[in-house]
């Protein structure tokens, strides 16, 4: 199955809060592009660098989703996103919403922990910089080239920091598919019938689920 094709199976962004287990060292960037280049050189690297562990056991990448790729995340914005109006927010008592936050972090790391299974020597190359003047919201254009395979079309939406200049991640556009928008038509109408509480119970199973090659599903 072609990257891509993983990648839309796995539904969305990997869209986190703060999740437990990831460095409190973090670093910021003001320029999103530069957080682009540096977020993807050390995802891919460390992936193959660690192909031996990971070989011996898929968990190593739910560690490696986590730390890092999560902290650059926008997952609280993304999350209200997904529910949209499928909720009553301002009636939502606060826990049972951080709950789902949480949740939806924790499947989407365990999806991406499983689409990372196909990476090999894949290189990602990502867009020249452009401008942003006052812009709160950009779109980085990216391509995932497999030699022998057709170039992949990945373009990263980020969004500007409320009282800061830094950026994070809260969508991601593949192959004309925005992932954020397919995660929100699955979940809504589920919460619209079930509750946020069920369907918070319904992520937690699946993200608790082992992390297997994307070729053994």
């Amino acid at each position: 199955m072609k990257l891509y094709a993983l990648i839309l199976a796995g539904s969305l962004t990997l869209l986190s809060l703060a999740a437990t287990g990831v460095r409190s060292e973090t670093q910021t960037y003001t320029d999103p592009y530069k957080m682009m280049e540096v977020l993807a050189d050390n995802t891919f690297s460390r992936i193959a660098k660690d192909q031996s562990k990971i070989e011996a056991d898929p968990e190593v990448l739910r560690l490696i989703v986590n730390e890092e790729l999560v902290p650059y995340i926008d997952s609280r914005y993304a999350a209200l996103r997904v529910i949209g109006n499928s909720a009553d927010l301002r009636n939502t008592p606060r826990e049972e919403l951080l709950a789902f936050v949480d949740a939806f972090q924790n499947y989407m790391v365990a999806t991406y922990a499983g689409v990372f299974t196909q990476y090999r020597d894949q290189k990602v190359m990502i867009e020249p910089a452009r401008a942003i003047d006052n812009q709160k919201i950009i779109s980085i254009k990216t391509r995932v080239i497999d030699p022998g395979k057709p170039d992949i079309n990945i373009e990263f939406k980020l969004r500007r920091g409320k009282d800061s200049d830094t950026w994070l991640v809260f969508d991601m556009v593949a192959e004309g598919i925005s992932l954020l928008d397919s995660k929100r038509a699955e979940l809504s109408n589920l919460i619209r019938q079930q509750g946020l509480k069920s369907v918070t119970l319904l992520l937690t199973e699946k993200a608790q689920a082992p992390i297997t090659r994307a070729e053994e599903k």
